[in-house]
């Protein structure tokens, strides 16, 4: 009777072995795969170009950011639902303008005047088929920057007019003019640093 008892136990504490196994098997199969988005901003080619003006004949300065961190959102089913409130962040540091001794300057005595400026951050907003805002934060404000933009297929470009006025950046742009005195000068003498800066945006999804 005893032998009975044992053996009726030992399947006893056997199934209920067998029975906790086959319970975590099937909470494992249940985990459901992340499904990739079929357009992000993260893994599109991406180029920021911007061009700056000198001189009183506003001659034109050209040249780009060589890094971009998507930060939030920049994913979706369409190119434009991942472009919509995207979020990101440019490292000053990443400026190039074909010219070392001016990447210098630009990042010394330009971003380097500024207040908490290692990075430009900002978010996307499309408000139609051609247009939308861009909020981007620079020297401690953040302000609004419209734009006029283009989608066809998987190219998305950007253009803008930046008034560096409106991130209060007069001391920066004189701090600039300054260094470069002799080299924004024109004909007429006058050494001149514009405040408008002309952006360039281009994405094309992978």
């Amino acid at each position: 009777m005893r032998k009975l008892l044992f053996i009726t136990l030992l399947l006893s504490i056997s199934f209920q072995i067998t029975s906790c196994k086959s319970e975590e098997k099937k909470k494992v199969t249940k985990k459901k795969e992340v499904k990739a988005a079929a357009f992000s901003l993260k893994t599109a080619k991406n180029s920021i170009g911007w061009t700056a003006y000198k001189t009183t004949d506003k001659i034109a300065v050209k040249g780009e950011f060589k890094k971009v961190n998507i930060t939030k959102n920049g994913e979706g089913d369409s190119a434009k639902e991942a472009i919509q409130n995207a979020e990101f962040a440019i490292p000053v540091s990443s400026i190039f303008s074909n010219l070392s001794d001016r990447d210098f300057k630009l990042r010394k005595f330009f971003f380097g005047v500024m207040d908490n400026t290692k990075l430009l951050s900002g978010k996307l907003t499309l408000s139609d088929d051609t247009t939308g805002i861009a909020s981007i934060t620079m020297n401690g404000v953040t302000a609004d920057l419209p734009f006029t933009y283009t989608l066809i297929g998987n190219e998305f470009k950007l253009n803008a007019t930046m008034n560096l006025e409106n991130w209060n950046a007069q001391d920066a742009i004189k701090s600039l003019n300054a260094i470069c005195k002799e080299l924004h000068k024109a004909a007429d003498g006058i050494s001149k640093t514009w405040s408008e800066v002309e952006i360039n945006i281009t994405s094309v999804f992978q």
